[in-house]
């Protein structure tokens, strides 16, 4: 197994937590994403209470907000993805 697949093997979510305008993805193996909130403009434009309403999908593969609508992939955090324009 080379670097970047174990970069992304353990890609998983552990929880979620927004600091002033950015989103933070705690990971299982420590690391922590922090990606500007503006990548993702239903999160973005979200009560906080809609925001904190989360649930890990696809066991800690991706997030799941309901009432904002919006699904994120761990890995596509990694890739550098923000939301389709």
């Amino acid at each position: 197994m080379n670097i970047s697949e174990r970069a992304y093997s353990s890609a998983i979510a552990t929880t979620v937590e927004f600091i002033e305008s950015k989103l933070v993805v705690h990971l299982v193996d420590g690391r922590e994403l922090h990606v500007p909130l503006s990548w993702f403009p239903r999160l973005q434009s979200a009560t906080s209470d809609e925001r904190e309403h989360w649930r890990l999908i696809g066991q800690g593969c991706g997030i799941h907000w309901e009432y904002a609508d919006e699904d994120i992939s761990v890995l596509g955090l990694l890739r550098g993805e923000g939301a389709p324009s």
